[in-house]
């Protein structure tokens, strides 16, 4: 059985070129006396501080060859890669369909340097409009590389359950292209508490903020109508779904009981049960194999896809 990794991020060269000429979040900089430059990205980080903050840019980000090396040496066999948040979320109206053109282009131009290899998620201009990305979908899917597209849980600014997005989902449905949900916006930083930006580093963001905002963005999903509406749309999701697996009983038991929904005769809707067996599929990003365990016990075995983490790949081997 090859090993598929589905969760895995590059930035082109012009993309970290516009990055590193920014001076405000999203950007690329140094942090002396480090020579290793940094990504910073998460919304709220102070672009000005002195104390080292974000991902370490690495080649194997960026050059195809260290990625390939990257592959060989944790046994990967295929990677479908992907920009990483924020994508070109930054970018507004033309000038982003213009972006993520660009970047899409220099992404199936990579992989087509290890055909067999490599195929690629694109980028949406969701910052532009519905037209402009349904066009970027259509495209996508005639490029040999792309298997689908990545998103934030903002969508076009509204969330997920945005009906602005439904020409959008209903492209990529009848295309069969495949829909990767990532996180980037997170949590309002007041539920962290005032000691968390000068001492916990990123955690409670990255460890907690993550996930919570990938349940929340899919559950407004569910009782939006979304997977009503597009019974055949293909989600996947990062980091096994948040906590998407843990509350999907208590989301359904909220849905059945609440008396606003009834009123609205819509207790019986959409469960969660249901879009994870039906529509969505998950990766294995949540070190742990407690994690791992309750998705596959959710979703099924078949539906967890290995994702970047070598140590958890013989155990989603062995299930």
């Amino acid at each position: 059985m090859p090993v598929v990794d589905v969760h895995t991020h590059m930035y082109p060269p012009s993309y970290l070129s516009i990055l590193r000429s920014r001076s405000s979040v999203p950007m690329v900089r140094e942090f002396p006396p480090d020579p290793i430059s940094r990504l910073i990205i998460l919304p709220g980080e102070d672009e000005t501080s002195t104390t080292a903050r974000g991902r370490p840019i690495g080649p194997e980000y960026s050059d195809i060859d260290a990625k390939i090396a990257f592959m060989d040496f944790h046994g990967i066999d295929i990677s479908i890669i992907s920009l990483a948040n924020p994508w070109v979320d930054f970018v507004s109206g033309v000038d982003a369909a213009e972006l993520a053109g660009q970047v899409n282009d220099e992404l199936n131009g990579l992989c087509g340097k290890y055909p067999g290899r490599l195929f690629a998620f694109g980028s949406l201009p969701l910052k532009a409009t519905a037209d402009l990305s349904v066009a970027e979908v259509q495209r996508l899917h005639k490029l040999k590389f792309m298997r689908g597209v990545i998103m934030g849980s903002g969508g076009m600014g509204q969330g997920l359950d945005d009906r602005k997005l439904d020409p959008i989902w209903k492209e990529l449905e009848d295309t069969q292209q495949m829909v990767f949900i990532h996180p980037h916006y997170g949590l309002p930083k007041e539920l962290y508490g005032p000691r968390a930006e000068e001492e916990y580093g990123h955690v409670l963001p990255l460890a907690l903020g993550f996930p919570m905002e990938t349940t929340i963005a899919v559950t407004r999903m569910i009782l939006g109508g979304v997977f009503e509406r597009f019974p055949r749309l293909k989600v996947l999701l990062a980091h096994s779904g948040g906590t998407l697996p843990f509350l999907a009983g208590r989301i359904e038991s909220c849905i059945a009981h609440d008396a606003h929904l009834a009123s609205l005769g819509k207790s019986g809707m959409g469960k969660v049960t249901n879009a994870l067996e039906k529509n969505i599929w998950l990766d294995a990003v949540i070190y742990g194999e407690l994690g791992i365990k309750a998705a596959v016990e959710v979703s099924g075995w078949d539906r967890v896809m290995f994702g970047k983490i070598p140590s958890v790949k013989s155990f989603v081997t062995r299930i």
